[in-house]
Order: structure tokens, then C-alpha cells, then sequence
């Protein structure tokens, strides 16, 4: 009979004859088992590369650990990359290579009770599709930060506090979201480690990154599209998307009756609003008549 951690038996064993590189990809990868599966690697293997993803919503759920990161910074053979449109789970040892369902988890290794039921099967490392997917993944790779690592965890935790992660299909909508950060331009700066800000910004700038729930470790020009894809997603905005236009007191007032909020809290909201839709969009806004528009201002 199978033994039930008989998957993680193949990833130790694999990791064990290694002699000179290790490479593991897995979306979904928890810190105790990956010190376990560091801990199988002799000593002698100078190269440690490991590709995950992370987002907010899949890291409060507990599914993975952005805390992999302080293996990297304890182990100079480690080097850890994001993948955020990584779906593959593959594990190799110079010429040797598994393939399969199982992340790096306690379910998916059979090392806690009730473990998933996985699949992983032994392929050369050399073989066309494991190439070509090597190769995807070495394209849509950046290298992970303990900065990204924090700030994925702050926007976790927010979305744990207030009960946002994998609702049941019966619970009501989620609450509706709204950016809060006035300058938009800030947001990509702090999401990709390029600048940071006082404790009140960055706070701000965390919750919007937590409700967006965008991978980490998009191209700013990827991070643009998707979280102008969310924005579309706001149903005051319905008529900007399907009328191509949309005044600031059609807005306001929507927003107004949707929250409960004062005549200025409502304007203030649909500003903040207004400018995240011009930078992450193609939208203007048309002067004078104050209504949001596609495309660009005309001169």
C-alpha cells in the first residue's frame, strides 16, 4: 500500500542524489516544508532556485508563505523568483525531473493527516516540454524581495481581518472596494519595491494592493491592465464602460447611495476614483463638463 507521504518520499529522494543544481516550482509553497525539502539538498549543491506566486488572497488562506524568503536571505544558494501566472509544479536535480499536481504543502506532500491525493511522475529535464515550460517561466520571472515578501503579508492579514478570503458561495457579495490612494502613481512604486512612503501612505496603498489582490511581481505595464480590469469591475462605473461616458454627479450620487456617505466624502471618493481610472486607463476627463470619457483629451 502507498505510504501516505509516499509523494514526499519522491521529492527527498530527489533532492538527496542531487550533485550540482536544484531548481523547485510550486504555486502553492509552505516554509516548514520547504525547510525540509532545503534540509534534503547536500550540502554540496552550490544552486538553489526555487519560483512560486503570491497573492494576498492566496496567502491569507494559508496556501503559501512569502516567509520562503528568509531561506534566501540565511542560504546564499537559494535565489527565489515570482511567476505570477505560474500553474506548474515541477521539481529537479540536474537530470532528473518530477513533474505533476503537488505543491510544496503539508496536503499536497502527505505530511499532515488527510493529505491531498497527487501525482507526480519522473521525466529527463532535458525533455522538450519541460524545456519549454522552463523557458515561460524563466520569461515571466522576477526576483522575489524581502520588501514584496512584507508587503504581501501586510495585505493578507488585512483581508484575514476583515473576512475577505475564499467566501462560501452562498455568503452575499463581497463589500464593496473604492481606491483610497489619492495619487495613484504611487501605488506600482511601492507594489514593485521601487520607492516607499510614510507609514499613512503606505497604508493606504496596502489596502488598495490587498482589495485588488494582484499577483506579485507584475511588469508595471501588466500591473496597469489588471488592475484596470478591477476597476471595470465597480458596478458605479457600468455606464462609463458601456455608455463611454460618465459625469462626476452621476457618479457621485451613486456612490452616495451605495455607502451612506456625506456629499464630500462621496466627491472626494469619486476624485480618487476619477484619477486611478486616467492613470491605469485610457480615460480623460472632459473640462468643463466634468465627465469621464475613453481615449485622450482632446486639445
Amino acid at each position: 500500500m502507498t505510504q501516505p507521504d509516499h509523494v514526499w518520499q519522491q521529492i527527498a529522494d530527489l533532492m538527496e542524489d542531487a550533485t550540482g543544481e536544484v531548481v523547485v516550482i510550486a504555486p502553492f509553497i509552505k516554509k516548514a516544508i520547504f525547510a525540509e525539502t532545503i534540509a534534503s539538498v547536500p550540502s554540496s549543491v552550490q544552486k538553489i532556485t526555487c519560483v512560486t506566486r503570491w497573492t494576498p488572497a492566496e496567502v491569507a488562506a494559508g496556501v503559501s508563505d512569502p516567509e520562503i524568503i528568509e531561506a534566501a536571505q540565511s542560504d546564499p544558494r537559494i535565489s527565489i523568483a515570482l511567476c505570477p501566472s505560474l500553474h506548474a509544479k515541477l521539481y529537479r536535480a540536474d537530470g532528473r525531473c518530477l513533474v505533476g499536481s503537488a505543491n510544496l504543502t503539508g496536503k499536497a506532500t502527505g505530511r499532515v493527516p488527510n493529505a491531498n491525493v497527487e501525482l507526480l511522475l519522473e521525466v529527463p529535464s532535458d525533455h522538450p516540454e519541460v524545456q519549454r515550460v522552463l523557458g515561460q517561466i524563466d520569461a515571466r520571472s522576477t526576483a522575489a524581495t524581502p520588501l514584496m515578501a512584507f508587503l504581501v503579508r501586510q495585505q493578507a492579514e488585512l483581508l484575514k481581518n476583515e473576512r475577505r478570503i475564499s467566501p462560501p458561495a452562498e455568503a452575499e457579495a463581497a463589500p464593496y472596494w473604492y481606491p483610497e490612494t489619492r495619487r495613484p502613481e504611487t501605488v506600482y512604486a511601492l507594489y514593485s519595491g521601487r520607492q516607499r512612503f510614510t507609514s499613512r501612505v503606505e497604508a493606504g496603498i496596502v489596502r488598495d494592493l490587498a482589495m485588488l489582490d494582484v499577483p506579485v511581481g507584475l511588469s508595471e505595464e501588466a500591473f496597469n491592465a489588471e488592475v484596470e480590469t478591477r476597476l471595470h469591475g465597480i458596478p458605479e462605473l457600468d455606464q462609463l464602460i458601456s455608455e463611454h461616458r460618465l459625469s462626476n454627479v452621476q457618479l457621485q450620487l451613486a456612490i452616495a447611495e451605495r455607502t451612506g456617505d456625506t456629499a464630500d466624502q462621496a466627491r472626494r471618493t469619486t476624485e480618487t476614483l476619477a484619477a486611478w481610472l486616467q492613470h491605469f486607463g485610457r480615460y480623460y476627463t472632459e473640462v468643463g463638463s466634468w465627465e469621464l470619457r475613453p481615449g485622450k483629451e482632446h486639445a
